[in-house]
């Protein structure tokens, strides 16, 4: 059976060493992509999650890539091989799965995109675990157990790190981020709707700070 190779894991582990806040952006404007991501960016976030939940996520993957050469650019909500395709195609660094199958798993086992898989159970996780895994998403982690459900993840598999994503907020981000196994925690708080329909560029750059000094303290 083929491994998860050493390349795959150092670009997973660099990519959650980078920040320990990743925004999950959705564009539901392709002009809205770049001052969107530079805003994030210029308020420190460096690493960048863009989904593929409409469909400008591709090309906003792109575009980024381009206009932001500094950051890291992955695809967020990939559910098939050929989202993956798209996603490698677009430029995508990363690849991050709301939940996995096998297919999934073992497609990125060669890609250039490598993959952080998501799961909510442990048997999701020991199916990516066999294969070499050991950096998850944990979604959607509020309802999946939360904080609790990564403690007891804790004593079976003390060498997995998470990245928790979905009903995270702001105030409770930190909770998250004290766990030993936990590494950067993803969230829509960082693009409120409100900001990002008003084009308040300047906004979310301040609220993009504000929560690294938050966790900073």
């Amino acid at each position: 059976m083929s491994q998860l190779s050493d390349f795959h894991r150092e670009r997973i582990r660099a990519i959650l060493d980078v920040s320990v806040l990743m925004p999950v952006i959705t564009i539901k404007h392709p002009d809205e992509a770049v001052p969107l991501c530079q805003a994030l960016f210029d308020g420190g976030i460096r690493v960048m999650e863009i989904t593929l939940r409409t469909e400008h996520g591709a090309k906003a993957i792109k575009d980024v890539r381009a206009a932001l050469p500094d950051a890291w650019v992955g695809a967020g909500t990939v559910t098939c091989l050929a989202q993956y395709r798209q996603a490698e195609a677009a430029g995508a660094q990363f690849i991050i799965t709301p939940g996995i199958t096998e297919s999934l798993l073992e497609f990125s086992l060669t890609s250039e995109a490598p993959l952080l898989p998501g799961i909510s159970t442990a048997s999701e996780l020991m199916l990516g675990y066999c294969l070499g895994y050991r950096e998850f998403k944990f979604f959607p982690a509020d309802v999946a157990g939360g904080i609790p459900a990564l403690k007891a993840f804790r004593g079976p598999f003390p060498d997995v790190t998470f990245c928790p994503t979905g009903g995270i907020r702001r105030d409770t981000a930190g909770d998250y981020l004290v766990l030993s196994n936990v590494q950067t925690v993803g969230g829509s708080w960082l693009t409120p709707e409100e900001l990002v329909t008003n084009k308040d560029w300047a906004g979310i750059e301040c609220l993009a700070a504000a929560s690294l000094s938050d966790l900073s303290c």
